[in-house]
Order: C-alpha cells, then sequence, then structure tokens
C-alpha cells in the first residue's frame, strides 16, 4: 500500500525527478505558463501552490525556504512582492491545468499550467466598464446639452406667443371701454397731404389779403 507516499515517480529517480520540478516551478514563476505533459502539470501544481502559500507568509524563514528551491533569486524576489497583491483574497488554487490535447509523435497529453491572478482580471474589467461608461457619460452629457437647448428654444416661443396675445387682450380691453376703435396712427403720406394743404390755405389767405390791401 502506498500510505503517506505522496507525489508521483514519473519513471525517473528522485534526484532527477527534484530537479526537474524545481527547474519547472522556476520557469512557471518566472513565465507565468508552461507547456508540459499532464501527469507532470498535476503534480507542479503542488509545488507551486506551496511556494506561493510561504510567500504570502513574507518573513526571512519562508523566503529562505523558497530560495532552497527556487533556483533564481529574481524570480523569488519578484513572487514574493506581488504575492500579497495577487494572491492574498484567496486561499488555494493558484494555479490553472488546461488540457491541450496529445503531443505528436507520442501522442502523450499536453496540458498548460498557468497562474490564476484573480485582482488583475479584475482591474482589466473596471477599466474595460471605465471606458465604457465615460464613453456613455459623454453621449448622454451632449444629449442632455441638445434636450436643453430645445426646451430654452420652446419657452422663449411661448413667451413671444403669450406676449402677443397679452397685447391683443389689452387692446380688446381699451375698445370695451372707450366703445370706439382705438384711433389709428397716422401714416407719413397723410402727413405730409395735411402739411401741403396747410400750407397751401395759409398762403391764399395771404394773397386775398394783399389783394384787399391794394384794392383799398
Amino acid at each position: 500500500m502506498r500510505h503517506r507516499k505522496a507525489g508521483v515517480k514519473l519513471n525517473r529517480t528522485s534526484s532527477h525527478r527534484h530537479a526537474m520540478f524545481r527547474n519547472m516551478v522556476t520557469s512557471l514563476f518566472k513565465h507565468e505558463r508552461i507547456r508540459t505533459t499532464e501527469a507532470k502539470a498535476k503534480e507542479l501544481r503542488r509545488w507551486a501552490d506551496h511556494l506561493i502559500t510561504l510567500a504570502k507568509r513574507g518573513d526571512l524563514h519562508a523566503r529562505r525556504q523558497v530560495l532552497a528551491i527556487m533556483q533564481e533569486k529574481e524570480v523569488v524576489h519578484k513572487l514574493f512582492e506581488q504575492a500579497a497583491e495577487k494572491f492574498g483574497a484567496v486561499s488555494g488554487g493558484y494555479t490553472r491545468v488546461v488540457k491541450l490535447g496529445r503531443r505528436p509523435g507520442d501522442a502523450a497529453p499536453v496540458s498548460l499550467v498557468e497562474l490564476v491572478v484573480t485582482k488583475e482580471t479584475k482591474k482589466k474589467k473596471t477599466r474595460k466598464k471605465k471606458g465604457k461608461a465615460a464613453g456613455a457619460k459623454k453621449t448622454t452629457a451632449a444629449t442632455q446639452k441638445q434636450s436643453a437647448d430645445k426646451k430654452i428654444g420652446k419657452a422663449k416661443k411661448a413667451e413671444a406667443t403669450s406676449a402677443k396675445a397679452a397685447e391683443g387682450d389689452l387692446k380688446e380691453d381699451v375698445k370695451g371701454k372707450t366703445g370706439q376703435p382705438e384711433p389709428k396712427k397716422p401714416d407719413a403720406d397723410a402727413q405730409e397731404d395735411a402739411v401741403e394743404t396747410k400750407q397751401k390755405s395759409t398762403s391764399g389767405k395771404k394773397a386775398a389779403k394783399d389783394e384787399t390791401e391794394g384794392s383799398a
């Protein structure tokens, strides 16, 4: 029975298997996704989850434990800097295995192992939503401005019509009070004719006076 014997042998010695998974987990955190066979991918998840748990702890002892497994110091420092931000909200399920089919040649099942980053995907979605919301806000602001301009124009027209109606009502009230139509304003031509007739009448009177004086 295989009690208390976790992991797979993969037809390799323990030293070969240990070195292989050290390389693979370093490449996984360096590139955030790698392609390998399905059996290796399932075993690699155990290694990656353990290292992320240590990085979330973040103390010096955890950093030394991770440095004993991973082979590049820069990748270790990157993991410890970003672990709380990328994986702080969840307590497991840090990796994902996607089956890609079979490999040509030996028909071995191939899978893709990648890190599951929840916070970055949320940020990307909110950015897209913000961009759409900004465009919608711009369009709504333009439509609101147009509707406001239309309302102002309608209000001005209504005020003009109401003023005309009020003037007509005042004229009718004046007619009703006096019993006579409102006197019309004389035109310019009529005024000129009246002035000419006045001048003619005055000149005629002067001529008649002159004749009477000459006869006398």
